[in-house]
C-alpha cells in the first residue's frame, strides 16, 4: 500500500510545504498550543456572597456596567375577549408572547403620559 504525502495546510489552507516523520506534526501542534488560553472560571454567586460574609474583597467581581433591576411583581388584570383576541393577533404578528406584547404596550402608554405631563408643565 503506498504511503500517502505528509502535507500540512496552514490557517487559510494553501499548501505549505512537505513535514517528514511526526516531529513536523508535533511542532505544529505546539505552534497550536502556544497562543491558547483556557478560560478563568466564573464563582457562583453562592462563592461571592461567603467570601464577602468572610470580609474578604469581592469588589473584582463586579463591573459596574450593569443596570439594577428593580424587582419583578406579579399582578392580575381584567381584560375583556375582544381586547384578548387583538392582543394575541399583534403577539403573532411580532412573533413575541402576549405578555411581551402588554409590556411593551405598557411602557409605550407610560412614555406618552410623561411626555404629555413635561409638555404640560413647560407650555
Amino acid at each position: 500500500m503506498p504511503k500517502a504525502p505528509n502535507l500540512w495546510y496552514n490557517s487559510y489552507t494553501t499548501m505549505r510545504g512537505r513535514q517528514r516523520g511526526k516531529k513536523g506534526i508535533r511542532m505544529k501542534e505546539a505552534r497550536n498550543r502556544k497562543g491558547t488560553r483556557t478560560k478563568k472560571k466564573v464563582p457562583s454567586a453562592e462563592s461571592i456572597a461567603q467570601l464577602a460574609d468572610q470580609g474578604k474583597d469581592v469588589s473584582r467581581y463586579f463591573t459596574n456596567r450593569g443596570k439594577m433591576m428593580q424587582p419583578i411583581r406579579r399582578v392580575n388584570v381584567d381584560l375583556t375577549a375582544d381586547m384578548l383576541q387583538e392582543l394575541d393577533q399583534a403577539a403573532s404578528e411580532l412573533n413575541v408572547s402576549r405578555q411581551a406584547v402588554i409590556k411593551a404596550f405598557i411602557r409605550q402608554a407610560l412614555d406618552q403620559h410623561h411626555l404629555a405631563q413635561q409638555a404640560r408643565r413647560a407650555g
